[in-house]
C-alpha cells in the first residue's frame, strides 16, 4: 500500500511538471496573438499603460525571426489593451521583411541588421517625402546551441566556431576543443553545423563577430545570406533550433529564446576575459550597454563592438531593428504603428524583453527611440 501511494504522488508530481513545461513552452513559441501572459495583476498594469491613442484596424508586419518570441508577447498585451485593433507580425527573415516594406504591403519590417544604402534609396519610392530608417527595439545574444550526449558544459572561441562553422573541424574530440575543455570528455563525433536556408540578419551578426575576432579563419564578407561551404541549412531560427534540438553532435546559431524554451544547451564563450562568457540575457546587455549610434538624423542603426573582451560580455549580439519611414507613412496604418512601437520602446515593453531571453535597448538609446516615433509622419 505505501508503495502504491508513494507510486501515485511522483506520477501527480511528474504530471503537474509536464503541464507547467508545456505552459512555458506555450508562452514562449505560440503564434496565438489572443492570450495573455505572466500574471493577471502584472498583465493588467502593463495593459492599463498602454496608449492606444490613434489605433485602429489591422496592421501588417513581417521580418526578423529573431524577434518572433519578443514580438510574439508584445503583441498579446498590445491587442489586449486596444480593442478592435489586430496586429499581424510575420516571422520570416530579415531579408524578406525589407523586402515587404520597399514594396509597400507592410507598415513596418523587422530586421537584425540596418538598411544597407541602396535599400534606404529604394524605401524612398515608399517613403513619399521621406525615406526608411531603423529604430533599435530588441537585442540579445545569438546562442551556439548544441545537442552532445554527455557534454553539459562546452567552452568556444572565435577561431574554434569558425573553423567549426566553416568544415575546418569535422569531430567534437578534435585538439583545438579539447584545448579549451581540458577534462571533458568529448566523444569521436562527427560535428553536424546547422545555419540559415534564408537571407538572415543573424547569419549576418554571426558573421560581423567571426569578422571582428577570427579573420583568419573567417575570410567571408559579412552578409545575410550563408557564405561558408558545407554544413546543413534549416529555415528560419525555430527550424535550426528544431535540427540541433533532435540530433546528437548538431550545433547551430539562433537567438537564446529558443534555446531557452527548448533545453537546449549552449555554448559558453572565450573572448580573453577573466572567464568564458556565457549566452545571457545580462550578459548580452552588458556588451550591448557599449553600443553607440551611428545612423544620421531619425535613424538610429548602432554600432556595436563584437571583438569585446570585458569581463561579464558576450559578444555574439544582435540588435533587432523595427524599420519605418520617418515621413510618408500610410496614413490609414501610422496610428497604429506609432502607438504599437511607442509600447515596445516603453519601459513596461522593455521589461517583458528579460522575461523572454533577449536583453533590453540601453535606457538612453530607447528614450531616443519613443522621441523618435513620436514624429513619424
Amino acid at each position: 500500500m505505501k508503495l502504491q501511494r508513494k507510486n501515485r504522488l511522483r506520477a501527480t508530481a511528474l504530471g503537474a511538471l509536464a503541464v507547467s513545461g508545456a505552459l512555458v513552452l506555450t508562452a514562449c513559441g505560440s503564434d496565438d496573438n489572443t492570450a495573455s501572459t505572466g500574471g493577471a495583476g502584472e498583465n493588467t498594469k502593463a495593459a492599463s499603460n498602454i496608449k492606444c491613442d490613434d489605433a485602429k484596424g489591422k496592421l501588417l508586419a513581417s521580418g526578423s525571426s529573431a524577434q518572433k518570441n519578443a514580438m510574439d508577447l508584445w503583441v498579446r498585451n498590445y491587442m489586449a489593451a486596444c480593442t478592435g485593433v489586430e496586429v499581424n507580425y510575420k516571422s520570416s527573415s530579415s531579408g524578406e521583411g525589407i523586402v515587404a516594406f520597399n514594396q509597400g504591403t507592410v507598415g513596418f519590417a523587422g530586421s537584425d541588421s540596418a538598411l544597407k544604402p541602396e535599400e534606404v534609396a529604394e524605401s524612398k519610392k515608399i517613403c513619399k517625402g521621406g525615406q526608411g530608417i531603423n529604430l533599435p527595439m530588441v537585442g540579445g545574444p545569438i546562442a551556439l546551441g548544441y545537442n552532445l550526449e554527455g557534454v553539459d558544459d562546452l567552452n568556444l572561441d572565435a577561431a574554434t566556431v569558425a573553423k567549426i562553422f566553416n568544415s575546418k573541424i569535422k569531430k567534437w574530440n578534435d585538439p583545438a576543443i579539447a584545448k579549451l575543455n581540458p577534462g571533458a570528455k568529448l566523444p569521436a563525433k562527427a560535428i553536424q553545423p546547422y545555419h540559415r536556408s534564408e537571407d538572415s540578419g543573424t547569419t549576418q551578426n554571426l558573421g560581423k563577430y567571426l569578422g571582428a575576432t577570427a579573420k583568419k579563419d573567417w575570410p567571408y564578407e559579412a552578409e545575410k545570406k550563408w557564405p561558408a561551404p558545407g554544413g546543413q541549412a534549416a529555415s528560419g531560427s525555430s527550424g535550426v533550433a528544431a535540427q540541433v534540438k533532435q540530433e546528437d553532435g548538431a550545433i547551430g546559431y539562433f537567438e537564446l529564446s529558443y534555446a531557452s524554451s527548448q533545453n537546449i544547451s549552449t555554448v559558453k564563450i572565450d573572448t580573453g576575459a577573466a572567464e568564458p562568457v556565457a549566452a545571457t540575457s545580462e550578459n548580452a546587455s552588458t556588451a550591448i550597454a557599449a553600443a553607440k549610434i551611428e545612423g544620421q538624423g531619425k535613424d538610429l542603426a548602432l554600432k556595436l563592438d563584437y571583438a569585446t573582451k570585458a569581463d561579464g560580455a558576450y559578444p555574439i549580439v544582435l540588435v533587432t531593428y523595427e524599420i519605418v519611414c520617418d515621413k510618408g507613412n500610410n496614413a490609414e496604418t501610422l496610428g497604429t504603428v506609432k502607438s504599437f512601437l511607442t509600447y515596445t520602446a516603453s519601459e513596461d515593453g522593455q521589461k517583458v524583453l528579460s522575461e523572454a531571453g533577449y536583453a533590453p535597448i540601453p535606457a538612453e538609446i530607447n528614450a531616443k527611440v519613443r522621441e523618435t516615433v513620436a514624429t513619424l509622419s
